[in-house]
């Protein structure tokens, strides 16, 4: 009882819709009705700015590293042995992705999936967040950067031998790939929103 009650908890803390509420508290916005429509933190930048942005980033990422970090604090084990953690952040990502506050929808998981990481392995985690802000650099598009950081962070988990991380990074990078579907194809048509700053944003401006 206890581990399902912690399992709940997990997704409680996943599914909190931090850009709706931010958003409907401070600037009296919903930004479901704005930018791309999703909740996550590059429609919060997009819709409301930089400060409201990283403020929603850091909340998500909260989300994840708490709920991963919850068997641990109550002392809770599993079958799973030291993979018990990865299961509880991945209850916050199913929060986070299909929301009972927000009609059973959701954001694209990048954030949450981060803070799981961060609870679970901090060391790959600033290599995860390194890759990530490198790629944004280079590419200008926070989702062709999500979607090579997830595949590279399930290459390297491999090569460390870490098989309950890679297992959990490829599935949530399939997962990742499918919520940007739409980015894909933006991606392809020389369509996809860009960041202001880089070297994407550079070469596309400069033509």
């Amino acid at each position: 009882m206890k581990l399902i009650g912690l399992l709940m908890v997990a997704y409680l803390l996943g599914a909190i819709p931090n850009g709706v509420w931010v958003g409907k508290t401070f600037f009296h916005t919903d930004i479901r009705q704005s930018g791309s429509g999703n909740i996550g933190t590059t429609n919060t930048y997009r819709v409301l700015g930089p400060y409201a942005g990283t403020v929603v980033m850091v909340l998500d990422i909260a989300k994840g590293t708490v709920a991963t970090l919850l068997p641990t604090w109550g002392h809770v084990t599993t079958i799973l042995g030291t993979a018990t953690p990865l299961l509880f952040g991945l209850f916050a990502v199913l929060g986070h992705t299909v929301s009972v506050f927000d009609h059973f929808k959701g954001g694209k998981a990048v954030a949450t999936s981060a803070g799981m990481l961060l609870a679970y392995n901090p060391i790959m985690f600033v290599i995860a967040a390194g890759l990530w802000v490198s790629l944004i650099y280079w590419t200008s598009m926070v989702s062709l950067a999500s979607m090579i950081a997830f595949s590279l962070i399930t290459l390297i988990s491999l090569g460390f031998h870490d098989w309950y991380l890679t297992g959990i990074a490829l599935v949530l990078t399939i997962f990742v790939f499918y919520r940007h579907r739409t980015n894909i194809v933006r991606i392809k048509n020389g369509t996809e929103s860009l960041v202001p700053f880089g070297h994407g944003y550079q070469k596309r401006h400069a033509k």
